[in-house]
């Protein structure tokens, strides 16, 4: 019965991972239908958070989970100056630097990064199939950036920068968020952490309100399917599977956001970033064939 029910835990984790994956996934083409129309990366990454923030506020509302102690408060919003507010501007930088398709590929150097704090803050033991994942992972991850990005004709350092940058705030989210899991809901957690990461972005963003219909419902979208429902859904996984499993599983997202971003925007890689993407997936498949544990 234990057995039957752990299989039945881990198969419904990776449903959640998989669903996060997906709204993660719709990042780039919102954004870059904002950013089309002139609105700029800060300013994108700030309506994100708010619309974030207001749907999150009504969960916590209806459900009674917004009163939380001083110092919890506090280390959930200082925790949202970096983990959103960083995150959330250098997403947008390089999705216009060096394209939507580069930037969430870049993104999953998280892994390693997962990896590492996951072992010494939580004893997770990583199995050498969990190594060899990351390991594929990382090196489709490296011919991608060595493609050149996903914008034809254009290579930019700053933009590679910010995907790296990406990854290490991506991957603080894993221990931060399996840290205060059992003690908070993750509708909770992400609630105060975009009110800290919100109030980041309002001291550096230019704010406009003259937008057209069409940037006003991406930017809704933006802040409902990529901060909203992606934070629930993932919140949801990491109760049910370990920190390096969601990790590498999350590879999903770049080849996601790939295709939207190719069908949508015609971005596209070489050759060389097309057979890292491949790889990319590989991992993900080869880590499915894992069963040592979450």
């Amino acid at each position: 019965m234990n057995l039957l029910s752990s299989s039945s835990s881990s198969a419904s984790g990776y449903f959640w991972i998989i669903l996060t994956a997906f709204f993660w996934s719709l990042v780039g083409v919102l954004s870059k239908v904002c950013m089309a129309e002139g609105v700029t990366p800060l300013e994108t990454a700030f309506w994100r958070a708010a619309f974030g923030l207001l749907f999150f506020l009504g969960h916590t509302l209806a459900t009674r989970q917004i009163a939380v102690p001083p110092r919890a408060a506090a280390s959930f919003i200082l925790f949202g100056v970096w983990g959103i507010g960083v995150f959330y501007s250098v997403t947008q930088y390089a999705i216009k630097l060096s394209g939507a398709a580069m930037s969430v590929v870049l993104m999953y150097t998280a892994p390693i990064w997962v990896a590492v704090i996951s072992r010494v803050l939580f004893g997770e033991a990583i199995s050498g199939r969990k190594l060899s994942a990351i390991g594929v992972a990382l090196c489709g991850t490296a011919l991608v950036c060595f493609s050149g990005g996903s914008l034809p004709g254009q290579h930019s350092w700053v933009g590679i920068a910010c995907g790296i940058i990406i990854g290490m705030s991506y991957a603080s989210h894993y221990p931060f968020y399996r840290w205060w899991q059992n003690r908070y809901s993750a509708a909770t957690i992400y609630f105060y952490s975009l009110v800290g990461g919100l109030a980041a972005l309002y001291l550096v963003s230019p704010l406009h309100f003259n937008h057209s219909p069409r940037v006003w419902l991406c930017l809704v979208l933006l802040g409902a399917c990529t901060s909203y429902f992606a934070y629930l859904c993932y919140g949801l996984a990491l109760k049910r599977i370990g920190l390096v499993r969601a990790a590498v599983t999350c590879y999903l997202e770049p080849v996601l956001s790939t295709l939207w971003v190719w069908l949508f925007w015609q971005e596209s890689f070489t050759l060389m970033g097309w057979l890292g993407s491949i790889l990319v997936l590989g991992a993900v498949l080869l880590l499915s064939l894992d069963r040592s544990g979450d």
